[in-house]
């Protein structure tokens, strides 16, 4: 069956709000943390820094250029891989880069140091963290920033290097030639660190949003708690034939798997259905197919 056109457009809707969501996170990190103690990290958005610590250009000009230049590529070489969430991600965050510096900046047209001076670690975190959040959160919604990941793909359509690791290699030499700059290994230290901080907190994100559980119901009223999961909650059922041990007896077995968000309203159901079922929940690893993630293999 195909997605009905109104879920699919009211599904697309809550991806870019999410999507513009985490593009905010992600800007105020930047603008409100580590552009004013002249921290960078990995990724277009830290060349982007690189440029504004070295020559003033403000870093939303270099971010969009760059970028648009990787499009172009990306676009020759592989195709229409990147979607349009990945365009409006690159057009709307060199939007809020602009906007958040112009709303913070004093009067001189400074960005202040909101965490007082000497306090480079603590913008480090707080401002990794933001990072972090808003990336995971466009990330679960199927978004991109573009930026490295499109060299990465570039170059492992031609190379036999792997994805993560290929941009791993992109994002140490982008912070390791602020020291070019500062001359400072302790600036290369930190943006280290907020790499390290983003990506736990992306991992942590992308995967709390994506965790499932498989449920085994085991009850005399399978008909009416299949009808109800299905029906109440939207979630696939599948019936299992298996016979009790001890009893002898023929059995149904419910079958469910579901987003670990929905676990709770399952056991309601169940118990208000028969408060006597027996249930086994557990966490599985993965999901692939209608209703969780996509299956991608190469």
């Amino acid at each position: 069956m195909g997605i009905i056109p109104g879920k699919k457009i009211k599904r697309e809707s809550k991806d870019y709000l999410a999507i513009t969501f985490g593009l905010v996170c992600y800007a105020i990190g930047w603008v409100a943390f580590l552009l004013p103690y002249q921290i960078t990290t990995g990724g277009v958005s830290g060349i982007a820094a690189i440029i504004y610590y070295a020559t003033g250009v403000e870093m939303q000009y270099s971010y969009f250029i760059i970028n648009a230049v990787f499009l172009g590529f990306a676009l020759k070489i592989l195709g229409p891989k990147f979607s349009m969430k990945t365009v409006y991600a690159i057009f709307l965050l060199t939007f809020l880069l602009w906007f958040f510096q112009v709303l913070m900046k004093d009067d001189e047209g400074n960005l202040p140091q909101l965490l007082g001076s000497g306090q480079e670690f603590m913008a480090c975190v707080i401002g990794a963290g933001l990072l972090g959040f808003g990336i995971g959160i466009v990330f679960s919604n199927n978004g991109s920033t573009g930026g490295t990941d499109i060299i990465a793909w570039i170059i492992n359509k031609y190379r036999d290097v792997t994805l993560g690791r290929m941009m791993m290699y992109c994002d140490i030499v982008i912070i390791s030639s602020c020291y070019l700059i500062f001359h400072d290994w302790k600036r290369v230290l930190f943006g280290f660190c907020v790499l390290f901080i983003m990506s736990i907190v992306i991992d942590y994100v992308v995967n709390s949003a994506r965790q499932s559980v498989q449920f085994f119901i085991f009850s005399r009223k399978y008909n009416e708690i299949a009808e109800g999961i299905s029906t109440q909650i939207d979630r696939g059922v599948t019936l299992l034939d298996g016979k009790g041990w001890y009893s002898k007896q023929d059995i149904k077995v419910v079958v469910v798997l579901a987003k670990k968000r929905q676990s709770l309203d399952i056991f309601r159901l169940v118990k208000d259905i028969d408060p006597n079922a027996f249930i086994s929940q557990s966490n599985v690893v993965g999901v692939y197919g209608e209703g969780f993630d996509k299956l991608k293999v190469k």
